[in-house]
């Protein structure tokens, strides 16, 4: 367990003022605290909850099960020397591609506190799987809030795109005081055989009974979702308040002033403030404000890369009382809405040609479905992500063993 750090003189005062400062704020403008607190949590119950649950519970599920050892000695060869993390870390981006903040971040925590990473091996890899869905991106933002379902499938290429070559370039972060892990298995034999031993020696070292593992998966996860359902209230209400006090019109200056040299369009800053605060929040202003259509895009794929104050407070949660530190994932995501944008008018006219050529399949928004219907269809995306994380694992098992036979021919 590593030590907890002593906060400074400064920061406890700064702490302290803040909190008063906001107490006292709300306590003035109770009717906008009360309807921006009831936004928030109609967007938890309609959009994340459903969304977010089956991720939370199944993955529990399968760590405890051994399922996540069995992928990471299969996918060892493959991340470690990509991405310079192990094997167990390809479950946390798969399940991060496909559920979306902060379920990347949570079980990059879980990994880390089992030892089957080191922190510095969390920090790289919270900040490749850590990331927004394909649903909330085409669904909730391009159908539900711009009502251009194209505009959704750009947005998620350069997310993911820009989230790859993240994770590429936090390869180069150095391993401060920790060596790297070791594989999960180091017995010799075929990696098949040595990835099923380890499932079973995973399953036995968790020694809980199925009933007790369920039980314990789904109330963790209902913890969690209670907690993720609080960081968007309190932000959505934080978002409004510097609204109406006016301390938005202060930073919007500042931000207009530094953006000046760049040419951003003054009338998309706005939303981009908001979208510091909450991803949604921010989304929605973007896809309302009086700008080109292009320079919205922008602007949405740099919130969604950001993610917001709120799901970066999530994640300090999800990795607390690891050695994860939450400064490296802050610069990462700073870098993605960074690389999110500049992608964006790069593939803009590409993805417009693929589409008006071969038509994606359209996906609903978040308030043309039922809370189940979303909640089947999170559970769907989870099953497809385990099963393509299994197939890629036994295709590069096979490529390795056919390279293996080869080399064994020659020579």
């Amino acid at each position: 367990m590593p030590s907890k750090p002593i906060p400074s003189r400064w920061h406890i005062y700064l702490s302290a003022a803040a909190t008063v400062l906001l107490t006292i704020t709300i306590v003035r403008y109770p009717q906008v605290a009360f309807t921006a607190s009831v936004e928030g949590l109609k967007i938890w119950f309609d959009i994340v909850l459903p969304a977010l649950l089956p991720f939370f519970a199944m993955s529990e599920i399968l760590m405890g099960l051994g399922v996540v050892h069995f992928i990471g000695v299969l996918l060892e060869p493959f991340m470690r020397p990509l991405f310079r993390i192990p094997g167990v870390g390809a479950f946390a981006v798969a399940m991060g591609l496909a559920s979306g903040y902060p379920i990347g971040a949570k079980i990059s925590g879980q990994l880390q506190r089992d030892r089957l990473c080191t922190g510095p091996e969390g920090e790289r890899l919270i900040a490749l799987a850590n990331t927004a869905d394909p649903l909330f991106m085409v669904g909730a933002v391009a159908v539900g809030m711009f009502g251009i379902e194209e505009i959704g499938w750009t947005i998620a290429a350069a997310h993911y795109l820009s989230v790859f070559m993240v994770g590429f370039l936090m390869r180069f972060w150095p391993d401060t005081q920790q060596p790297a892990s070791r594989p999960i298995s180091s017995k010799r034999g075929n990696l098949l055989s040595r990835a099923f031993s380890e499932l079973e020696q995973a399953r036995i070292r968790d020694g809980r009974p199925f009933g007790q593992l369920f039980g314990d998966a789904v109330k963790d996860s209902f913890t969690s979702m209670l907690f993720i359902g609080g960081c968007i209230m309190i932000f959505s209400v934080l978002g409004r308040i510097l609204d109406v006090a006016g301390i938005t019109d202060v930073m919007q200056r500042v931000l207009a002033f530094l953006l000046r040299p760049f040419s951003v369009d003054k009338a998309i800053i706005p939303s981009i403030l908001r979208g510091v605060v909450e991803i949604t929040i921010g989304c929605e202003a973007a896809s309302g404000a009086n700008s080109p259509l292009l320079w919205r895009a922008i602007a949405t794929s740099l919130i969604i890369g950001w993610s917001g104050l709120s799901v970066h407070a999530q994640v300090a949660t999800m990795v607390y009382g690891t050695n994860i530190r939450l400064g490296p994932y802050v610069i990462a995501r700073a870098l993605h809405g960074v690389l999110a944008a500049l992608l964006t008018p790069i593939l803009w006219r590409p993805i417009s040609t693929v589409m008006a050529l071969h038509p994606f399949p359209s996906l609903p928004g978040p308030w043309q479905i039922s809370f189940l219907a979303r909640m089947g269809l999170s559970f769907r995306a989870f099953v497809m992500a385990l099963g393509i994380l299994i197939l890629l694992a036994f295709i590069l098992n096979l490529l390795r063993s056919v390279k293996v036979t080869l080399i064994r021919m020659k020579s």
